[in-house]
């Protein structure tokens, strides 16, 4: 039997308006699935002292423990790591901190998700909106809390194969004054500018005002750059680097490379600005993460954790010399900051 085209449409119309009711079925199904997950989970153990964590050394992080406080973000005295967490009222996806301000990526997740990023002033509420153009990944500010950086995942480039992501990395002054996508400013590796339309940069450490470091990344290769807000410039100093992160001393570069691993693996490694020296950590799981340093001698980093099934992670900390191995520092947790007010 020939269907008329009025026929065709009405089917077709009503293949659509299944597909739709499935998916928002499915949807609200997971949503009631993770609400009763988080109802019955365990309560973490919280000391509500905020202010008074906040007047210490401490670490802020993104909490992971299911449960009432999932996503928000937590804080615990550097000396007591896996002590009772205090929470903000902030959540989360992606958080840093300096004793001055804290940078926040967050997704609202619904039908339709949306993505924010805020600076939040030193009582955690929102105090200005900055500039995201995607999924949230990686988020640094400057030591001083003058600079922010903000890395997201992006579709829609030209360049990139369907269902791929590209990154965007903006840099805001943190009183509003937008510097730049740092994609835009001109990479020059081995004396020549790279001008290809794949070219992607992404995760920066800052040093200073003007100077940060970040990965660049063109022909399926990374490498670490050196670069100048001022200037609009970024120079490779060497390949096979991801998510650098700067050393207190500003002497080292923690970072993961990839080597001769599989797709989507990395090995944590600290690279030495003075003497050229690469050193492998202990660490030998794969770590996809923009690494923080908790002191010049220790490197800590985020992890998923392996329990099947688990939506939570951990923070772990192992030695920047290359020895030791791995020790947990911080348990369902993620996005740590190490914050140091004297």
């Amino acid at each position: 039997m020939t269907l008329t085209l009025r026929q065709r449409i009405s089917v077709l119309c009503a293949i659509l308006l299944v597909a739709v009711l499935g998916a928002t079925a499915y949807v609200w199904q997971v949503r009631q699935d993770q609400a009763e997950q988080l109802a019955n989970a365990p309560v973490v153990a919280t000391v509500g002292d905020v202010d008074g964590i906040s007047a210490q050394n401490h670490l802020v992080f993104r909490s992971t423990a299911l449960g009432a406080e999932y996503g928000r973000v937590a804080m615990v005295p550097l000396t007591a790591p896996g002590g009772p967490r205090a929470f903000t009222p902030a959540s989360c996806d992606r958080v840093y901190a300096t004793p001055a301000d804290a940078l926040c990526l967050s997704a609202d997740r619904g039908l339709v998700t949306t993505y924010k990023a805020q600076l939040l002033d030193s009582s955690w509420a929102p105090a200005r909106d900055l500039p995201l153009t995607g999924i949230p990944s990686r988020a640094r500010l400057s030591r001083d809390g003058s600079l922010a950086a903000t890395t997201t995942f992006v579709f829609g480039d030209s360049y990139a194969n369907p269902g791929q992501f590209s990154t965007r990395t903006i840099v805001t002054r943190t009183d509003g004054e937008v510097v730049g996508d740092i994609e835009k400013f001109t990479l020059t590796v081995d004396g020549k500018t790279i001008t290809a339309a794949d070219k992607n940069l992404w995760g920066v450490t800052f040093v200073d005002d003007d100077k940060f470091y970040a990965t660049a990344a063109s022909g399926g290769k990374t490498w670490l750059v050196y670069g100048s807000l001022a200037a609009q410039t970024v120079t490779a100093l060497r390949g096979d680097v991801e998510c650098p992160s700067l050393s207190p001393d500003g002497t080292r570069v923690a970072f993961k490379k990839h080597g001769d691993l599989p797709a989507g693996k990395w090995r944590l490694a600290v690279y030495d600005l003075r003497t050229g020296k690469e050193t492998l950590l202990a660490e030998t799981r794969s770590v996809d993460d923009q690494v923080e340093w908790l002191d010049n001698e220790t490197a800590i980093y985020g992890l998923a954790q392996e329990t099947e099934g688990s939506a939570s992670s951990d923070v772990w900390r192992v030695p920047a010399d290359g020895s030791g191995k791995p020790e947990l520092l911080i348990k369902d947790a993620w996005s740590p900051a190490v914050v140091r007010v004297r």
